[in-house]
């Protein structure tokens, strides 16, 4: 019998992410004797995809073990009994150990998708320390790129937003990596079927409440309908180019924040039209971050207006984070916001 082409297409991806991932300083490194390799599982049929094809995988390598982990946001009834039932499904997938972690979910300003995602990387960066791992796979798909690339777009930030999500990223020792970015959602559940892994359907995937539903379920049909067929592989291949473009860009701002930027403060008289604005604005920002600003807070308008307090000598803008930026002959400096006293 031939294998499935779904079950071979996220085999493959896994395959490539284990041998020829960039561990983020442009040296490849390859899962090898007395690693281990950590799989994030929700019980969906992505994670489940994923998880299958890492044990399939890693028994080509010696020595290498396999830990499914569940990330229990507790933002269900149920979720705990949910977690049980995921860390004995892994188990009969075939790991060689299995992990669960409980989360509490901050909401925050940015509300409760980003207070749940970025709970469940903190502990997936906690657990990875934990057993060791070398790498962490993630089960995102091209689908999941594509609603990411759409989100950022209504959001007006630039770059950052439209590259979507990175393959891979390291943080500490540990290399995080997304090997179905190239995937469909439709080809992990075919590879589901083709083995007979029964998968979750998490209620949260389909309440008009969170806007990566809507996006998925209103905005995309609606686009590859008017639009035709292809939009999310198009729009993945935007995050893609974009990507590529920002790592260039990126490092020339590094370079010019070194040059511009000294002890905190920036002559903004050195800024001038020889330097692209791409740039200023960029070393402008990593300052104000650098000097409390609160990243997520800090938008385009403001870093224009610390841009334009060149030509108003003695102005001083409040900045998100309760940082004060004002300039002092042509050099522009930080410091903390006062606050009015109490009467």
């Amino acid at each position: 019998m031939s294998l499935d082409p779904s079950v071979a297409a996220v085999r493959l991806a896994v395959r490539r992410s284990l041998t020829i991932l960039p561990d983020g300083q442009g040296v490849h490194r390859s899962a090898d004797v007395g690693d281990t390799v950590m799989v994030a599982c929700s019980g969906g049929a992505d994670s489940l995809a994923l998880l299958a094809a890492t044990v399939f995988e890693v028994r080509r390598l010696r020595s290498t073990r396999v830990v499914g982990v569940v990330v229990d946001h507790a933002l269900q009834e149920g979720s705990a009994e949910h977690t049980q039932r995921v860390v004995a499904q892994m188990a009969t997938l075939g790991v060689d150990e299995t992990a669960s972690i409980r989360v509490t979910v901050d909401p925050g300003p940015a509300g409760r998708e980003a207070g749940a995602r970025e709970a469940r990387y903190a502990a997936l960066s906690q657990l990875g320390e934990h057993f060791g791992a070398t790498h962490v796979l993630l089960g995102h798909t091209l689908d999941d790129q594509a609603e990411t690339v759409l989100l950022g777009l209504t959001r007006g930030s630039g770059g950052r937003s439209l590259q979507g999500m990175r393959p891979s990223y390291r943080e500490g020792r540990v290399l995080f990596a997304r090997p179905m970015l190239r995937l469909t959602r439709a080809q992990t559940e075919a590879a589901c079927r083709a083995e007979g892994i029964e998968w979750w359907s998490d209620p949260h995937n389909v309440d008009p409440a969170f806007a990566r539903v809507r996006v998925r379920h209103s905005v995309l049909p609606v686009l590859e309908r008017e639009l035709g067929p292809g939009i999310a592989a198009a729009l993945a291949r935007t995050a893609d180019q974009v990507r590529e473009d920002l790592e260039v860009v990126e490092g020339l701002a590094d370079e010019a924040f070194e040059r511009y930027c000294v002890d905190g403060s920036v002559d903004l008289d050195d800024l001038d039209d020889s330097v692209p604005l791409a740039l200023a604005t960029r070393v402008l920002r990593r300052a104000a971050i650098e000097a409390g600003a609160i990243a997520s807070e800090l938008t385009r308008d403001h870093v224009l207006a610390v841009l334009g307090l060149e030509k108003r000598s003695g102005k001083e803008i409040q900045l998100p984070g309760h940082v004060t930026a004002y300039v002092e002959g042509s050099v522009l400096r930080f410091r903390p916001t006062r606050t009015a006293p109490r009467e």
